[in-house]
């Protein structure tokens, strides 16, 4: 049997010990030495909120300690959590291997660079409508950067991601998350929308949205919100890595990391939209952490290399019962 032994070498391993002093995290880790569970069922054996476990998790996974992905269950995308490691061992032993680690960015809705609306189009924060509905100069008004909920018909919108990523990393993957779905006057669930994903300039996939998404409310949707408009999107992951793009792990383009051009210490732009001469023309909404069914708001994952330096923990996969591999 295969068994996964993280190694902790000396004074790096201050970050592991601070995320192991949390009795709610080392009962996380013992349950999932059970198996892998979602953050809902997680939260139900601990007795606990589910933004509680979220912000647990996070940590556990930013040192290393546990990994995450996200797959379709019975009311859309659910993270799943998994043990990364079956037991590990302190050494005092110098070592120069690479560090794998995860920066995490989310950004707001409203705090886009770049705009092309087209009727029907809107934005709404928690409180109400911002402008005017189906005018394009309301993506221009001050109070855009609180919104929680933008749509189009037909256009784009642009984001620029800060990297504060130092010399000397490697970005091995990047992934987009977001809830979205196509944009219909009102709604209408049998809408199909190619929505298409740019990273800094370099088209890397698109995924066509089966519809705008109504008919029962969206769990987080404010009260003054009406019945008749968009509820709610799907959670999707646009992903890229050395072999090609994905959407949810399905391949779309063959485009690679280092055709992204990603650069330490230079921003990110991100590019959603529909392209003119797309198949289904429908439009997108994306939907922030006030609005639809997912707390959240776009979220840009970047998987990453340290070279040069020895690493805060190693990771070292030994064969139990017969000869290593």
């Amino acid at each position: 049997m295969r068994a996964h032994i993280l190694e902790v070498h000396g004074s790096e391993s201050v970050e592991l010990f601070k995320a192991l002093a949390s009795e709610t995290r080392v009962r996380i880790l013992e349950l999932l030495a059970q198996g892998e569970m979602n953050i809902n069922e997680l939260a139900q054996a601990l007795s606990t909120s589910q933004p509680t476990i979220t912000k647990h998790t996070q940590l556990l996974e930013q040192i290393g300690l546990i990994r995450t992905e996200y797959k379709p269950g019975v009311q859309g995308m659910q993270k799943r959590c998994r043990l990364a490691y079956d037991r590990f061992i302190i050494s005092f032993e110098p070592t120069d291997p690479l560090e794998d680690r995860v920066e995490e960015i989310e950004m707001p809705v409203g705090l886009y660079t770049l705009v092309n609306p087209t009727p029907t189009c809107g934005l709404a924060n928690r409180e109400r409508i911002i402008g005017f509905l189906d005018d394009p100069q309301s993506f221009f008004e001050p109070e855009r950067a609180t919104a929680q909920l933008i749509w189009m018909a037909e256009g784009f919108v642009e984001y620029v991601f800060p990297c504060t990523l130092g010399a000397g990393v490697e970005i091995r993957r990047l992934e987009l998350l977001m809830e979205v779905c196509s944009e219909a006057p009102n709604y209408n669930n049998r809408h199909p929308s190619d929505i298409t994903v740019w990273i800094n300039s370099v088209e890397i996939g698109t995924w066509t949205s089966p519809g705008d998404f109504g008919g029962r409310r969206g769990r987080l949707n404010p009260t003054w919100w009406n019945d008749y408009m968009t509820q709610y999107g799907m959670l999707k992951i646009w992903s890229v890595d050395a072999e090609g793009s994905y959407v949810d792990g399905t391949p779309v383009s063959e485009t690679t990391i280092a055709d992204l051009m990603l650069v330490p210490h230079h921003p990110i732009v991100v590019r959603i939209g529909v392209k003119p001469d797309a198949e289904h023309v429908g439009g997108f909404n994306l939907f922030g952490r006030g609005f639809g069914n997912y707390e959240q708001d776009i979220v840009l994952r970047l998987h990453y290399l340290i070279r040069g330096r020895p690493e805060r923990v190693a990771a070292v996969a030994t064969q139990e019962g017969g000869e290593s591999k």
